[in-house]
């Protein structure tokens, strides 16, 4: 008997094609003049995937990728987005499809697709499961792949076996005239081209769907006839489906029944007035806003307004699934509207955007810091130790560090790239969390490391790296001064969005400056007030009551913020138990980042020679365990 559609564990499964997009970066250019790239999941399905899941829905993808780092990349990000991978298919044969994109005007989108002999092509029959197509309340099935025998056929025993569980059938039309092999290679871009075999071909599915969506367009080639109203009938004749036409900024109309004689008598799902800057992957973020209507049993009007605001957001961004907006954003922007043309420039949806799409939670981190560069350098010249021991050393630390973390999973490190690269390349792809400092160490006015061009800089680091930025500052100090520090924070937090950074602050007040209960609190409303939003507070250990003030205004300012980790400032370890002890109680400290009272003492006895690498591992390795200890201890009390 097959399951009720209120009792299903997934709400939709995503069938067919998954590639990897790389989005030339010059806009306005020609894609042969393209020098820099970013790299997305794409394919309708994939894209479609994602942005259901972004919205709240149970989501799942059934395609197939390559053995090959294109392939790992689609199925880690896709799982990182809360998309069931459990029928993503590794193919040990093919490569993983790849689509090179460009925007050159708001008209002007090229595109080549690569998918020769691809894996997501090779996709049979046995990889259809008809108990896990039964576990879904509906099932996505995009045009491509009907675009050959072979991923026809297993395209249409998805709809039987939908059909046959009570699992409803949407059709995503999806016409690229270039996939089904009617235009050559160089005009992927190419939206319509007439077909009889194809649209014969789109006829046969039409009766098997409960959804049909479609640009114009794709309408026209499913329904044979250039006349978009007649071809809407046309369907109408051979599907109950809800037919939905997609009208690019004059919105959509549905059409739930019998067709009228006015396409403007359908129900209506007015557009959204905004600026037009990436077309690509708009129907998969449209798809997806009306699937959250649709499957949550919204009115029809409400899952048109869904689909015509999702795809809002998608024509505003670069990328196609990166650009559907969560469910927390949706409905701040269908509640709340924007006052931007350009949504893109919208200070307050950006912010929503990054801070609801972050990929990995962390409900707990205890980080061991051995960031430190000037503090080393002065212990190696004590002992009269040439500065590459240095990085040895750091090496040490990591290693260290992973035998006192074990298996937690709040394991973290902050690492330099200065004197730790090294440790910083072997601890990247681990899994654990990393910091990475870009300050140059003790600037007041802050400075940068590599040069003040930090969005040069963060170009070439690891996306998986935390930026991590520390600040001397204090609410009173000198105007000039403050000016020039939060300009420079400014400056950092934007190339941070703009590489896909996230941002951690550490905030110290300068020696011999008053701090109360109510500084640090200050600081942070301060820095919020100018813009600042940084995924990550670092901060020195404080009393309770100044705690509450601080969580009282990330609160109110940031409800999305990570959270907040206590610094050591290389206190005794009595120090930070009892600093432990206050922190632990609250919410938003989500742990530590200590470094000197876990190694100072033990890197002063390695340089001076009194002690062997296995034994300053054994040393840290302990003092970063009981610290631990001593986090889970007070927060699970």
């Amino acid at each position: 008997m097959a399951a009720t559609q209120s009792d299903r564990q997934l709400d939709v499964i995503c069938i067919g094609r998954s590639s990897v997009d790389l989005y030339g970066q010059q806009v306005g250019g020609r894609l042969e003049d393209m020098a820099s790239f970013a790299k997305y999941v794409g394919g309708c399905p994939t894209n479609i995937s994602v942005g259901t899941a972004r919205l709240g829905l149970r989501s799942a993808l059934v395609t197939r990728v390559g053995d090959e780092h294109m392939g790992r990349f689609i199925r880690e990000q896709v799982a990182r987005e809360a998309v069931d991978t459990s029928h993503v298919i590794t193919d040990p044969d093919r490569l993983t499809a790849l689509v090179i994109l460009g925007i050159r005007d708001q008209h002007t989108f090229p595109l080549i697709f690569y998918r020769e002999n691809c894996a997501d092509m090779a996709l049979s029959e046995d990889d259809i499961d008809a108990e896990f197509i039964a576990s879904a309340r509906a099932v996505v099935v995009t045009g491509t792949h009907f675009s050959t025998p072979a991923v026809d056929a297993v395209s249409r025993k998805a709809m039987r076996l939908a059909r046959a569980s009570g699992t409803k059938v949407a059709l995503d039309i999806d016409y690229r005239p270039v996939l089904w092999g009617l235009t050559g290679h160089g005009l992927g871009e190419e939206r319509f081209v007439a077909s009889a075999s194809v649209s014969e071909h789109l006829q046969s599915i039409a009766p098997e769907c409960d959804v049909i969506v479609g640009t114009e367009e794709e309408l026209h080639i499913a329904g044979g006839t250039t006349d978009t109203l007649a071809a809407i009938r046309q369907l109408r004749e051979l599907s109950q489906a809800v037919i939905v036409c997609k009208r690019g900024p004059m919105g959509c109309v549905a059409f739930p029944g019998a067709i009228p004689d006015d396409i403007e008598l359908g129900v209506k799902g007015p557009g959204f007035p905004v600026d037009v800057y990436n077309v690509l992957g708009a129907g998969d973020a449209f798809m997806s806003g009306f699937l959250r209507g649709f499957l949550r049993d919204a009115p029809l009007e409400e899952c048109c307004r869904y689909a015509n605001a999702c795809g809002a957001f998608a024509v505003s961004r670069h990328g196609c699934a990166p650009a559907v907006p969560s469910w927390t954003e949706l409905k701040h922007f269908l509640d709340q509207g924007s006052e931007h043309f350009r949504l893109r420039e919208d200070p307050v949806l950006n912010q929503l955007h990054w801070a609801t799409n972050r990929d990995r939670d962390w409900p707990e981190i205890g980080a061991l810091a051995f960031d430190h560069r000037s503090q080393l350098e002065e212990i190696a010249a004590r002992h009269g130790a040439a500065l590459d021991r240095i990085g040895a050393f750091k090496s040490l630390v990591l290693r260290a560090a992973r035998q006192g973390a074990g298996d937690w999973p709040g394991f973290g490190v902050l690492i330099d790239g200065r004197h730790g690269r090294d440790a910083l390349f072997e601890a990247t792809g681990s899994g654990c969390w990393i910091g990475r400092p870009i300050e140059l160490p003790g600037s007041i006015p802050l400075r940068f490391e590599e040069g003040p061009d930090v969005g040069v800089t963060l170009r070439d680091w690891p996306v998986e790296h935390v930026v991590k930025c520390l600040v001397f500052y204090h609410p009173d100090d000198e105007p000039t001064l403050k000016q020039q520090q939060e300009r420079q924070l400014t400056v950092l937090q934007t190339a941070c969005r703009e590489t896909a950074h996230e941002l951690l602050l550490e905030v110290i007040p300068p020696k011999g400056s008053a701090v109360d209960d109510d500084t640090m609190a200050r600081v942070i409303d301060r820095f919020y007030t100018i813009g600042l939003y940084p995924d990550w507070w670092k901060l020195p250990p404080m009393g309770a009551v100044a705690w509450d003030r601080v969580q009282a205004v990330i609160g109110r300012c940031d409800p999305h913020c990570r959270g907040v980790v206590v610094l050591g400032l290389d206190a005794p370890a009595a120090e930070l138990e009892a600093a432990f002890a206050v922190a632990a109680r609250q919410p938003l400290c989500k742990g530590f980042a200590v470094g000197r009272t876990i190694f100072g003492a033990v890197a002063d006895d390695w340089f001076a020679g009194r002690l062997d690498d296995a034994g300053a591992v054994e040393r840290i390795a302990a003092n970063y365990r009981r610290l631990i200890d001593s986090w889970r201890r007070h927060r699970t009390g």
